[in-house]
C-alpha cells in the first residue's frame, strides 16, 4: 500500500470500526483529500469476512464501477467526485474528496443529516434522477456512498449498478454485495411480496425494493420520495 494512504473504516457507535465497503478495499489519504476504491480482495482490510473471493466477479465489479462512474461524470460531472486517476493495472480509482463520507460526518459531529447538510434530501433526489435519466439502476444507496465536497454530495459505488438493458436479477445473484444485516431485512421484505432470494426480479422492481430497504438508513418519507422517481 502506498505510504500516504491507509485503510478507511466507518467508526459506528456501538460497533467500532467497520468496513466502508464489502466488495473492494477502501483507502483514504492521510490528509483525507483522496479516496481510493481498490478492487482487490485484501484480507487484512476485510478481516477474514471477505465477500468477493471470485476473481472474475471482482473483475465485473471493477468494470461496472468504471463504466457507470464515468457515464455519470460525462453528463453530470458535479454529481460524482473528480476522478484524479484510474489505474487499470492495479484496479484503483483515485477520487478527490474533502474529509470523511457523509454518513461518517453525522456520527463524528453527533448530529443529524440535516445539520451536516440542510439540502441533502434535494441533492440525493437530484443524483437519483440523473441515474434515471441515464438509464441506470444503482443499488448502493447507503449514506456512506456519498462524500461532501464544497457543499455538494458526490456519489460513488457504481459496482452495483446496471443499465436498463439488463436484468432481471435475483438476490442470490448479488448476495455478496449485501451485508448480513440488510439480508435479514431483505428476506422479510421479499416474503411480504411473495418473492424469494431465487426469484428473478426486473430492475425497476429491484430498485424500488432497494429504496424500501434503506428506510433503516434514511427517513421513511425520503425513501418514498426516491421511489417516485422510478414509478
Amino acid at each position: 500500500m502506498e505510504n500516504q494512504f491507509e485503510y478507511y473504516y466507518n467508526n459506528v457507535p456501538g460497533k467500532g470500526p467497520v468496513r466502508n465497503n464489502l466488495i473492494y478495499t477502501s483507502l483514504i489519504s492521510k490528509d483525507k483529500q483522496t479516496f481510493v476504491q481498490w478492487y482487490y480482495n485484501d484480507t487484512d482490510y476485510h478481516k477474514g469476512k471477505n465477500k468477493v473471493v471470485d476473481s472474475s466477479l471482482m473483475d465485473e465489479k471493477w468494470e461496472r464501477e468504471v463504466k457507470y462512474l464515468c457515464k455519470v461524470r460525462d453528463t453530470y460531472p458535479n454529481y460524482v467526485p473528480d476522478i484524479l486517476d484510474i489505474d487499470h493495472k492495479q484496479r484503483k480509482i483515485y477520487l478527490k474528496i474533502d474529509g470523511v463520507d457523509f454518513w461518517q460526518r453525522h456520527y463524528d459531529n453527533k448530529c443529524s443529516y440535516d445539520e451536516v447538510l440542510p439540502s441533502w434530501r434535494e441533492q440525493i433526489l437530484n443524483i437519483v434522477q440523473a441515474h434515471k435519466n441515464l438509464g441506470i439502476y444503482k443499488y448502493s444507496m447507503h449514506p456512506s456512498s456519498y462524500f461532501l465536497v464544497d457543499g455538494q454530495l458526490k456519489s460513488i459505488n457504481y459496482f452495483f449498478a446496471y443499465s436498463d438493458q439488463e436484468g432481471p436479477i435475483s438476490i442470490n445473484q448479488v448476495i455478496s454485495h449485501i451485508s448480513e444485516e440488510r439480508l435479514d431485512g431483505a428476506r422479510l421484505l421479499l416474503e411480504s411480496k411473495g418473492l424469494t432470494f431465487d426469484t428473478p426480479i426486473d430492475l425497476k422492481t429491484f430498485q424500488l425494493l432497494i429504496f424500501e430497504s434503506f428506510k433503516t438508513n434514511f427517513p421513511s418519507d425520503f425513501s418514498e420520495e426516491l421511489k417516485k422517481i422510478y414509478i
